[in-house]
């Protein structure tokens, strides 16, 4: 083998210069001196900066969900609650493309396969809500599929037992679990409690990998015990139903007041809706019409002016009133009743409903006492209740009003007030004399409430025998008599108003009273709009509604009958003026 001398090459052989290696190395340590500087500035100097862009990309607060407070009726009976109901969502782009299980997704979620695809198909976004709070079987199932990126998250849906019955009163809570209406909304703060956090890492496709920080744990709502009976609120709700169907009116509504303590026992309106299922709720269902609406309350007032004029010592029940024949001429205005009752006493224009009668009285009062005592029993106020949309009234200030407007306000027009209000001022009746306030809340056993006085214990007493009256032979109530138990009331039938004037076929049938008559437990108020099948009166449409619900309320409440039996009703039907 032939020896090689590598320094025989002319390339091997040539020198290389100095400067060339000494530049290399430069160069080398030019570079560790930059990537320490750079790691020196990420971990030293720039290290929280990098420090939120890591979190940004990959830590997460995830918000852990209080559960709201449940709401219970007086005897603890549940109106509204919480169950889990996990939430499905979805990154787009890591969703598994298995036709088959999609196709099973779609049909456990609810919705068309094309929709489920219209969901997925912005792959750009990390986060897509496939369908909020389904039901913890469904979700299971969902589970099962184990679809690689579809993920649950845990929430909260309300359930609400008494469904329409009750929907008014309870309301309802939305999918973020925020209250929209009813008990839901005005005891929002309380309900809802205060959602819990913790901090976590999350690798790329959304798992959690590690907890970070310390967790702040939820607080749950507080329970809320709502006065309203839920066996009373049902039997109210579903007569109130029966008589709307039956007399082919446009909607109707009771309330039902505990008449000792002010205590709501039941607030019902129809046509109603199911908190549970709202996707064909419309405006119309969602009006607590015996608290938003208001309307000229017709024939109800008149034993309040007769209260007024008793109290100013202006009459006396046996006061005599003339009100033939039958009409009276105020200005350019002719005020009629509908039968001609010649002379009257003052019991007796109640009984009798008469316009002319309430007018004469209203007329022996300054329209600044009449005014005054309006507002102390609550008209052309917001009522103090715990619940929204709670409507004001009108009553004009006193100094404004005209001779007439002072007359027909005697008899329940040219004033305005919700159902609601009208049943709240006879706790003025039947509390002796005293406005008691009400509440949606139960008030705690032995409760003892005082109330502003109105008007004395004897004229109380003596417009309580009126109303009995009333409801008895020879007055316009008669239908609201029931079995066991002495009742009174007023009745009223009221034009509806239409533009400036008033319609000639529409109206409005009201009904108030409370029962037992002597010492009264409950206070009722019936409201039927627009009623169409052929009668229309206080006295044939809502009263025998109130009949039922006042029966019905006293047994479940456990008074004591004070009748043996049921008074004979003399006339089929007693016409009103209205």
């Amino acid at each position: 083998m032939r020896d090689i001398r590598y320094t025989s090459s002319p390339l091997l052989a040539a020198k290389t210069p100095v400067w060339r290696s000494k530049f290399i190395v430069a160069m080398l340590a030019l570079a560790f001196i930059v990537l320490i500087g750079r790691a020196a500035y990420v971990q030293v100097f720039g290290n929280d900066f990098f420090q939120r862009q890591g979190e940004v990309r990959f830590a997460r607060t995830l918000e852990m969900p209080a559960s709201r407070g449940r709401i219970f009726d007086r005897n603890g009976l549940l109106l509204a609650s919480s169950v889990v109901a996990p939430s499905i969502w979805a990154i787009p782009e890591d969703v598994e493309r298995n036709p088959a299980k999609l196709q099973q997704l779609a049909k456990l979620l609810g919705m068309p396969l094309a929709e489920l695809n219209k969901r997925l198909s912005d792959e750009d976004k990390t986060f897509v809500w496939l369908k909020r709070q389904v039901d913890e079987p469904v979700a299971k199932q969902i589970a099962e599929l184990k679809i690689a990126g579809i993920y649950q998250r845990k929430e909260y849906k309300r359930k609400y037992p008494e469904g329409e019955a009750a929907a008014h009163v309870v309301g309802f809570a939305n999918v973020e679990n925020h209250g929209q209406e009813g008990a839901e909304l005005s005891f929002e703060k309380r309900l809802a409690g205060r959602a819990g956090s913790r901090r976590v890492i999350k690798d790329r496709l959304g798992r959690v990998v590690e907890a970070v920080g310390d967790e702040v744990p939820p607080v749950d709502g507080q329970d809320v015990q709502l006065s309203i009976d839920s066996k009373v609120q049902f039997f109210a709700y579903q007569k109130l139903r029966d008589a709307v169907t039956e007399h082919k009116a446009k909607s109707g509504s009771v309330v039902v007041l505990d008449a000792q303590t002010g205590e709501v026992l039941a607030l019902a309106n129809y046509p109603s809706y199911s908190p549970d299922n709202r996707s064909k709720l419309t405006g119309a269902q969602l009006r607590n019409i015996a608290l938003t609406d208001t309307f000229e309350p017709g024939s109800t007032m008149k034993p309040i002016t007769v209260a007024m004029a008793l109290e100013a010592g202006k009459v006396t029940p046996q006061t005599l009133i003339a009100t033939a024949p039958g009409s009276y001429q105020l200005d350019k205005f002719t005020i009629r009743d509908t039968h001609n009752y010649g002379t009257l006493t003052v019991e007796g224009v109640v009984q009798k409903s008469s316009n002319v009668g309430s007018l004469k009285i209203a007329q022996r009062l300054s329209a600044q006492q009449m005014w005054e005592t309006y507002a102390s029993l609550g008209y052309g106020r917001k009522p103090d209740l715990a619940f929204p949309g709670a409507a004001v009234g009108r009553v004009r200030h006193w100094k404004n009003w005209r001779p007439v407007e002072q007359a027909t306000m005697a008899y329940g027009y040219g004033l305005s007030a919700s159902l609601f209000q009208m049943a709240h001022s006879y706790t003025a009746f039947s509390h002796d004399g005293r406005v008691i306030p009400a509440t949606l809340v139960k008030a705690p056993e032995g409760t003892v409430v005082e109330g502003v006085r109105v008007f004395s214990d004897k004229n109380a007493r003596a417009v309580r025998k009126m109303l009995e009256m009333a409801a008895g032979p020879g007055g316009t109530g008669q239908r609201a008599q029931t079995v066991g138990y002495s009742v009174g009331g007023k009745s009223g039938t009221a034009r509806k108003q239409q533009g400036k004037g008033y319609a000639s076929n529409k109206y409005r049938a009201w009904f108030t009273g409370m029962a037992p008559i002597e010492q009264p437990r409950i206070i009722v108020a019936v409201m039927v709009d627009e009623p169409s099948n052929g009668t229309y009166y206080g006295g044939t449409v809502a009263a025998p509604v109130f009949s039922e619900v006042v029966q019905q309320t006293l047994r479940i409440m456990g008074v004591q009958p004070d009748m043996a039996v049921k008074p004979a009703i003399v006339a089929e039907q007693v016409e009103e003026s209205f």
